[in-house]
């Protein structure tokens, strides 16, 4: 567990590709493992919602967020971090246009792409898999998935489509210290 604390607070940024097939993801550079949009703490250093996005996108992808609409889409989450007294966190959601060069944080980002709304669902049903325990912490650190927040976020936009129960379960996984993860 980190020694920061935990605002409670995170920012989601939704970067899609200029035809609106792909999105901008992260494969995260520190645990919990997951692929995800760019994301981050809030209102921890930040003065807003919206400057969180702004400085988050910076921050990871090295990109200037030039437009930012946010999403009806977003509210408590019980996934939790690796700060200190994390048990959820409030989400605010965004779609960004950017402009720039990719230029990823060396230490929170593994690895950064475009991926379709089809290898976004696989991604979303590896996390389901680990969830229901047919796959262990480390496997899918090795390979991850979807981080278990975007798995909620992304049904709800309807860009994935899980059932319910697996909706459940990744919950319910997202609310266990990363620490305890199996």
């Amino acid at each position: 567990m980190s020694s920061k604390s935990c605002c409670k607070t995170s920012v989601g940024v939704i970067i899609w590709s200029a035809d609106r097939r792909e999105l901008l993801m992260i494969e995260r550079g520190t645990l919990p493992a997951g692929i995800a949009p760019v994301a981050g703490h809030a209102l921890d250093e930040h003065a807003s919602y919206r400057a969180a996005a702004h400085a988050e996108v910076a921050e990871e992808i090295g990109l200037t967020v030039v437009g930012l609409t946010e999403s009806a889409v977003g509210g408590f989450h019980p996934g939790r971090c690796r700060r200190t007294g994390s048990d959820g966190h409030t989400w605010k959601l965004f779609e960004a246009t950017v402009t720039g060069q990719v230029d990823a944080s060396v230490r929170e980002v593994a690895a950064v792409g475009w991926w379709d709304l089809g290898e976004i669902q696989h991604l979303a049903e590896r996390t389901a898999d680990h969830a229901a325990g047919m796959l262990t912490a480390k496997e899918f650190s090795v390979q991850p998935g979807l981080e278990p927040v975007w798995c909620q976020w992304l049904a709800e936009l309807g860009h994935v489509d899980l059932p319910g129960g697996d909706l459940d379960a990744i919950r319910a996984l997202a609310a266990t210290p990363p620490s305890q993860h199996r």
